[in-house]
């Protein structure tokens, strides 16, 4: 029988075995392809981050500025019944106020301070060289100039080159300044508009998942500038006070600088010593101890009883991780890698567990952030 059937039904029979055959085959190459143009894609995207990165740091920072403004504008909730936009732009009035009043009164005195604390710090470094030199220690090597005057005028052309580039450094810096500025007030007054377009590009299944853990990301950048900002306030009103009351020149500045190197931890407090142990030194060795001893004192204080209880709600970094990141995104991005590495490292953390610990490994790892789970 089945002799007996023509060539059209064998061939109809023979055809849906070729397709069977054909079809798999051709899933695995566009499967392959897929595949390379996601490996491409990754690539250039990787690349274009790496080109970019200063301008996505600014971008962050501008979201920090924006998470900021909104932690103000949330204190100023149980205080005035007014809608949010109203107590935003009541915090940036205030914030103008205080920025405008601060100059003003800076521009009278923090020169001269700074001028004198230069002056001092200068010539202890000299007295540090001559001390080295009769140990055989060339510490600041031989084209230490300490006449800037003469170093800058004796020639022309050195002098319009670090007029250029200093003309150039203020006016990168005033751009990045304007650039955070700006950017933190537009997120600030309209962030769900922005993450919501953000959210748009994941999966609809996920995105009530990503929503979640993008708000508890943006309270952990909250948490920590508000607590980064009292602890930078009550630093510096304590070195001030303090070096104020021992008789050392300059102390505004110096606690200025104390309380700004906070944004820095571990390396920030060290480093914001030496400024004080210079202006020190002049003074005898009496006053130099209590200088020392005294920010030694206030700083450990700090940071290991009034920081751990201001970020107690912010996520806790591993110390480690910390400094690690600090290193490398200094090193990477200079002065803003290093300004922005600790809240970079706050959300990574937090992105990590949730994402790649719970949601992909599949671990019930379960951490709370800002005293709330996943």
């Amino acid at each position: 029988m089945n002799e007996s059937r023509t060539a059209p039904e064998r061939l109809c029979e023979i055809a849906p075995r070729d397709e069977a055959a054909v079809v798999p085959e051709n899933g695995t190459r566009r499967g392959i392809l897929a595949t390379g143009l996601g490996l491409v894609a990754a690539c250039v995207l990787l690349f274009l981050v790496w080109q970019t990165v200063s301008s996505l740091l600014l971008i962050f920072a501008g979201v920090l500025f924006a998470a900021f403004l909104d932690a103000c504008a949330r204190a100023l909730a149980a205080v005035l019944p007014l809608n949010r936009a109203a107590r935003l732009t009541l915090v940036l009035l205030l914030f103008s106020a205080l920025s405008g009043f601060g100059l003003i009164w800076g521009a009278g005195k923090l020169p001269e301070q700074t001028r004198l604390l230069l002056k001092v710090m200068d010539n202890q470094l000299d007295i540090l060289q001559q001390h080295l030199l009769s140990y055989g220690v060339d510490l600041l090597g031989p084209e230490w100039g300490r006449d800037f005057a003469q170093w800058l005028f004796s020639d022309q052309g050195r002098f319009l080159n670090h007029a250029q580039f200093l003309l150039g450094g203020a006016s990168s810096l005033l751009t990045s300044v304007l650039v955070v500025l700006f950017l933190g007030i537009l997120f600030g007054f309209d962030p769900t508009s922005h993450r919501e377009s953000l959210i748009m590009l994941v999966k609809p299944s996920q995105r009530q998942r990503t929503r979640a853990i993008m708000d508890e990301m943006g309270n952990v950048m909250r948490l920590w500038l508000v607590g980064q900002f009292i602890r930078v306030i009550l630093m510096t009103v304590l070195v001030w006070a303090a070096l104020y009351l021992i008789g050392l020149p300059g102390p505004f500045v110096l606690g200025l600088q104390a309380g700004l190197s906070n944004f820095i931890p571990y390396v920030g407090p060290i480093v914001a010593a030496i400024p004080i142990a210079l202006v020190a030194m002049p003074l005898g060795s009496s006053l130099l101890i209590w200088a020392v001893l005294i920010y030694s004192i206030i700083q450990s204080v700090e940071g290991y009883v009034i920081g751990p209880l201001i970020q107690r709600q912010a996520v806790e970094i591993p110390p480690a991780w910390t400094l690690v990141a600090i290193v490398l995104l200094g090193a990477l991005f200079g002065v803003l890698g290093i300004a922005l590495a600790m809240p970079l490292v706050a959300i990574g953390r937090v992105a990590i567990i949730r994402f790649y610990v719970e949601d992909y490994l599949g671990d019930e790892f379960k951490q709370t952030f800002n005293s709330g789970e996943s």
